[in-house]
């Protein structure tokens, strides 16, 4: 059974929205038809954070508050999810949540109008996390990028909030919304509006069924980068399957020496599980984009787009990770390296899909990665590289080197892998293996960098590389 509705929960009732246009943004759908201004749009792409907004999620018969841009989040994306909006902040009362207190009385706001991205962004870490240390403060606004007051009283702000009560409306209505998004039927949802369609299945065999009669369908995983073609393109997609609801894909585990991660695994849950595997790996993609992007983006998402800027995709390349490819019930595995044709070109097949990737685990190799942008934080690479090498003694037993924004596709070094392999690490060494780099890429140039930078760049990393394997004690300063 399919429903032609999207059901969700707001203030305690359980919307539903009879074949919305699945192209329409959330946050559109807030301002024009929910009448909620406080929402704003700022960028149109994610990147600035105004259009902040909070999904909350049943997890573990837990409510898992998720920030998320509403500005590229496509409408049908809230089906069987909480919307909590700025204006939901206030309780009952009319007293202001003690987020929007506390930045009030350390003067968090300017001109106000990236204030409730703020509170938004602030809020989900105040429900998510019992205690707020400097760095979970600033990876939770990372993603907001005014700066008309700086951010010291912002986070002075968010620093208030451990020392208040975590008893909120939400807290006290946990037991009802979890009741109302139990009921809320999770039927398979399949919406036409005009000549538009939109499909979200909620396991693969409903899956391979849709794709059948819809071979041409573009399939969406996050879809952070989607839905740009809609919000900053002005196209329409006119046929979506949605991959983010099938339960089938949401998986993480160790298996046989490797991560296997299903396709509909987010970004920051896989950032929390790799971790302990591999720390830089964790780091990256802590700087890939902000928690809202990480909360909605997924790895299977990032390799299907290809960018040649996508941060995961060079570290992917370096651990010579699979992507195993699904169609009907037959599952082809293909190594990453063979994946990518050009420039946003896949040897994904009409009808086919990203069921999941896996990744070894190097327990002795030592694996490191950069990435180098304009800004810190949820900024887009001029250059990002991994290395991941093996070392016997002082000489390179194996090492697979991979860069992104040097080529129209995601690319190991094979030409400087070739030069190391058996090499010490000695000055000489490096040097030569450096000029192979020009050998392996001809980088464009474009307004992030120049083709003579990126160039020296990826040189210089892979000299920065080096130097911190052999001075252990050096102090790492990141890019």
């Amino acid at each position: 059974m399919s429903s032609n509705k999207i059901k969700f929960v707001w203030e305690n009732k359980i919307f539903s929205i009879k074949n919305p246009d699945p192209n329409e943004t959330i946050l559109n759908y807030v301002r024009l038809n929910l009448k909620k201004t406080g929402t704003k749009e700022g960028c149109a792409e994610g990147g600035c954070g105004a259009c902040t907004i909070v999904l909350g999620e049943i997890e573990n018969n837990k409510i898992i508050y998720k920030a998320i841009n509403s500005c590229i989040s496509f409408l049908p994306s809230l089906e069987g999810k909480q919307l909590i909006l700025v204006e939901d902040l206030i309780a009952d009362n009319g007293s202001l949540h003690a987020v929007q207190d506390a930045m009030i009385k350390h003067h968090g706001s300017q001109c106000g109008f990236c204030t409730p991205g703020f509170v938004m962004s602030l809020f989900a870490m105040y429900k998510n996390f019992n205690s707020y240390n400097k760095e979970k403060i600033q990876d939770s606004i990372s993603g907001n990028l005014c700066r008309c007051t700086g951010y010291r009283p912002i986070i002075d702000a968010a620093k208030s909030l451990n020392s208040s009560s975590k008893i909120d409306k939400f807290y006290k209505n946990r037991k009802k919304t979890i009741n109302l998004l139990k009921k809320i039927n999770l039927e398979n949802v399949a919406l036409t509006n005009r000549s538009k369609k939109y499909f979200s299945p909620k396991n693969i065999k409903e899956l391979k069924k849709i794709i059948n009669y819809n071979p041409n369908a573009t399939f969406l995983s996050g879809g952070t980068d989607l839905s740009l073609h809609v919000t900053k393109e002005r196209k329409e997609i006119n046929n979506i399957i949605s991959l983010n609801s099938i339960k089938e894909l949401k998986f993480i585990k160790e298996k046989n020496g490797n991560i296997q991660v299903g396709a509909g695994i987010s970004l920051i849950k896989f950032e929390q599980y790799v971790k302990k595997y591999y720390p830089d790996f964790n780091s990256i993609l802590k700087r890939y984009g902000s928690v809202q992007i990480r909360n909605v983006g997924t790895i299977a998402g990032n390799i299907a787009t290809a960018s040649p800027i996508g941060d995961t995709l060079p570290l992917l390349l370096s651990l010579d990770a699979k992507v195993v490819l699904q169609k009907n019930s037959k599952q082809t595995v293909l190594p990453l390296n063979k994946f990518f044709i050009s420039y946003r070109k896949t040897k994904l097949k009409k009808g086919q899909f990203i069921h999941s990737i896996i990744i070894p685990i190097y327990k002795k190799n030592i694996f490191k990665a950069y990435k180098i942008s304009k800004r810190i934080d949820d900024d887009i690479s001029s250059v990002c590289a991994s290395f991941n090498i093996e070392m016997n003694n002082d000489i390179i037993k194996n090492i697979r080197i991979a860069y992104g924004g040097m080529s129209s596709i995601p690319k190991r070094a094979y030409n400087c892998e070739k030069k190391l392999i058996n090499q010490i690490l000695s000055q000489i060494d490096i040097k030569n293996a450096q000029k192979e780099l020009e050998k392996d890429f001809t980088p464009i140039t474009d307004m992030r960098a120049s083709s003579e930078y990126r160039i020296e760049i990826a040189k210089n990393l892979l000299l920065k590389c080096f130097i911190e394997i052999k001075s252990k004690s050096l102090i790492r300063i990141d890019a």
